[in-house]
């Protein structure tokens, strides 16, 4: 498989201007070969322009999504649109799981390159360090997984980096690629190289992290996008202006490197 991500420029509630990016950065790379390409966390919104949630926010079937399963078929390429303002109230019919009946989410859609809808992951923990996350939006309550190319694909997002017992669960989903949509912000940028490197090395997985770049009136986020193998090892990245990272993916490395090394299979049950 050929992975993109799209480390596109984003400006707090602009949604325009930052959905016609993200069209231009899949389009690139569907035209440079890739099969999938993942884009940033609130990539329409801009995670820190919580004032505009409410005003952005969409239905699953709304004009975002469904301008991106078009693009997905025209240009043959799987996209996890990852995320934008899901107004779970308009969307209550239209969820992989049953979401509450109001409110809103920090949501996440894999589109295959057929067009359609394979899965939705909402954000299951929610950022409260200097952030409205907590009080604006309703957390997720599944972590679903997508077959595609070869791959068993799982979705975070940016905060959730921080709770490895998360990805043991994708470990016991048989995920072997995990998509991580975020919008990490400075200072914290040896927390953004560690904590992605870490979950590929502790779940011997491809890690993909997907940032944004741009500022805000209250952080500026750090660009950074890597793909992990997974040893930990960094393979494609970027560093702090808007570019297209691309990785080429082994579907059989997961596996190969478990039974190498099967730290795995030496987990015991006791603790």
């Amino acid at each position: 498989m050929k992975l993109g991500l799209a480390q596109i420029q984003i400006e707090g509630a602009k949604g325009h201007r930052n959905r016609q990016r993200a069209t231009e950065a899949i389009r690139e790379a569907a035209d440079r070969g890739c099969d999938l390409v993942c884009l940033p966390e609130m990539f329409t919104v801009g995670y820190f322009a919580f004032d505009s949630y409410s005003r952005e926010a969409e239905p699953i079937d709304g004009e975002t999504i469904n301008q991106l399963q078009d693009i997905a078929t025209e240009e043959q390429i799987s996209i996890l649109a990852g995320s934008f303002v899901e107004d779970l109230e308009a969307s209550t019919e239209h969820g992989f799981e049953t979401p509450a009946d109001e409110g809103y989410a920090n949501t996440a859609v894999y589109i295959d390159a057929a067009g359609r809808r394979r899965a939705i992951y909402r954000k299951q923990h929610l950022f409260g360090y200097q952030s409205a996350e907590q009080q604006l939006l309703t957390p997720g309550q599944s972590v679903p997984t997508v077959e595609d190319e070869g791959f068993t694909i799982g979705i975070t997002t940016c905060y959730d980096l921080r709770f490895p017992e998360l990805y043991r669960s994708l470990v016991e989903s048989e995920v072997t690629l995990t998509l991580v949509p975020s919008a990490w912000p400075y200072p914290r940028v040896e927390h953004w190289e560690t904590l992605p490197k870490a979950r590929a090395i502790e779940n011997l997985m491809y890690v993909a992290a997907a940032n944004g770049v741009g500022e805000f009136d209250e952080a500026a986020l750090v660009g950074r996008s890597t793909v992990y193998d997974p040893w930990g090892t960094p393979i494609a990245s970027a560093g702090e202006r808007a570019g297209l990272v691309m990785a080429e993916l082994d579907p059989d490395g997961v596996g190969q490197r478990r039974e190498e090394f099967p730290a795995l299979a030496d987990r015991r049950d006791s603790y």
